[in-house]
């Protein structure tokens, strides 16, 4: 490996210097938050790197706050019992996770009724919580925040449904433009009087009324939230999507049609156990596929994504200093992952260094996926090494992380998964092996085989080791190895780098007086 800088100094390009360890950073290592919808109240808690954290506790009980609301004015009476009960056992789970104070906010519901700051101040009696209750515009800019925690710099109009309100917003270039807010919860759908016909004019009338604010939107529409999530569980389904990561999952005008199609023909019951949907869940499901359905056909975005970072996330990235916002979610994880489990510390960033000249011509988004499985490459060892290349492929397509497509969790999972096997056939790749083209394939599998390699030579992060060149138009790979790293050069090295060559399909040549000094 090339002689790499040393860690104090400047030069930690293109990515940057870490920051999760940073003492500036440190308070975002586990922050909780209680979100206390329409439909739902949950606590989550987050910790781990503070640009991409990890779930430390993810609860969620359905109390349907919400339900009847239209029609009464006021908070569902057994709800609000649910509701109570669930913010205590939050609270004490917190202090039992010694976290600091918890951060508390009400949406819709708690907004709308009458009783609403009632029900605050009980919550304040009984547990000392206070209860932010924030406003639908404020609601849809924290939506759009969590969507940036995910997606830095994106372009697009962020969709937020409840139970009993939808959010819109717009981002630009990592800002949060126009927003609004809007009675489409599925729960105020399904209180209003009038039938199919009342329901869809309504729907209409709305959407055409946020349309008129914010105009054609053709970049990316976002979703987000709990009965979005659960039309796209029903797309998989039905498209027999092989992978069951939420996240990131693309739909499209096409798909969300063929949907409703699918709901309108199908038992909802046998979908719902099948999809491993709650009946709370599944119940507003008829009302929130017609709202997407309009939705859709009003502003014509180019693609949808379903984002799981929504208002929660969006909160943990209102405290982040700008410097943490402007990093890589993904590869701020990855080096946590590397500082938390790998066995050398620190190696990736040399692994990195070593395997970039066999990928010359690289795009930005490559490279940051070549950087990513560097430092990943050992966080896995403690498998067991007949599970090892797995695990790791595992890990990669189904872990929580944020800033990657699902053809980009593939082509991560398939290089690891080479780093720790010559072959793949038989593997749970297999089923997946559609989501990446030929040359995705190949070039994962020469970044497997390169890092399998260049593992033999993990003695020190910074140590200088040796150098490969690659010369794709006389198809000849080249490594330079130094006197010093002469010795690990042995027989198991000789193969793997034999098997790295023949990916390639190219001839090797190996120099070992090379010098550190050249």
């Amino acid at each position: 490996m090339t002689k790499a800088s040393d860690q104090t100094q400047p030069d930690w390009s293109p990515f940057g210097k870490p920051l999760f360890d940073d003492p500036s950073v440190r308070r975002l290592a586990r922050v909780g938050v209680v979100d206390v919808g329409s439909n739902s109240v949950r606590l989550v808690v987050f910790n781990g790197a503070a640009r991409s954290p990890a779930y430390f506790f993810n609860e969620k009980i359905m109390c349907a706050l919400g339900e009847g609301l239209a029609e009464t004015g006021i908070l569902n009476q057994e709800g609000r019992v649910r509701a109570l009960a669930a913010i205590k056992r939050f609270q004490l789970l917190a202090e039992g996770m010694e976290l600091p104070a918890l951060t508390a906010i009400a949406t819709a519901a708690i907004r709308d009724a009458q009783d609403g700051d009632q029900f605050c101040q009980q919550v304040k009696k009984e547990t000392g919580l206070l209860l932010r209750v924030v406003s639908g515009e404020e609601e849809a800019r924290l939506s759009a925040q969590g969507v940036l925690l995910g997606w830095p710099g994106s372009f697009g109009l962020v969709c937020d449904i409840g139970g009993s309100s939808m959010e819109l917003a717009e981002i630009r270039e990592g800002e949060v433009g126009r927003r609004a807010t809007s009675n489409l919860g599925p729960l105020k759908l399904r209180d209003l009087k009038g039938g199919k016909k009342a329901k869809k004019a309504f729907i209409k009338q709305t959407v055409d009324a946020l349309a008129e604010q914010f105009g054609l939107q053709r970049d990316r529409l976002f979703l987000v939230g709990g009965s979005w999530r659960a039309i796209a569980r029903i797309d998989m389904e039905r498209r027999q999507y092989p992978l069951h990561v939420l996240h990131e999952y693309r739909m499209s005008a096409t798909s969300v049609a063929a949907t409703a199609k699918y709901l309108a023909s199908n038992d909802l019951e046998e979908v719902r156990i099948t999809c491993g949907l709650s009946s709370a869940r599944m119940s507003l499901v008829p009302y929130a596929i017609e709202v997407l359905r309009y939705l859709v056909r009003k502003f014509r975005p180019k693609d949808i994504a379903i984002s799981s970072y929504g208002i929660r996330e969006g909160m943990l990235y209102e405290i982040m200093p700008q410097a943490v916002r402007d990093r890589d979610p993904l590869i701020e994880a990855c080096r946590f992952a590397e500082s938390k489990d790998a066995r050398m510390p620190g190696f990736g960033r040399s692994l990195f260094q070593f395997v970039l000249p066999l990928f010359g011509k690289s795009t930005p988004a490559e490279l940051r996926l070549i950087k990513a499985a560097c430092l990943l490459h050992d966080v896995s060892w403690r498998a067991h090494p007949v599970y090892r290349a797995e695990t790791c492929f595992d890990n990669a397509t189904r872990a929580n992380l944020g800033g990657l497509k699902h053809s980009e969790r593939v082509y991560l999972g398939l290089a690891l998964l080479h780093r720790y096997r010559n072959r793949r056939e038989g593997t749970r790749f297999d089923e997946l092996s559609y989501l990446l083209n030929d040359r995705e394939q190949l070039r994962a599998e020469v970044l497997g085989k390169a890092m399998r390699f260049g593992a033999m030579f993990s003695m020190q992060p910074n140590m200088s080791i040796g150098q490969l060149r690659w010369k794709p138009r006389k198809k000849l790979l080249e490594l330079r190895i130094s006197k010093t790293a002469k010795p690990l050069y042995g027989e198991v090295a000789q193969a793997r780098l034999l098997s790295l060559a023949t990916a390639l399909n190219a001839s090797v040549k190996v120099k070992s007086s090379w010098s550190t000094d050249q």
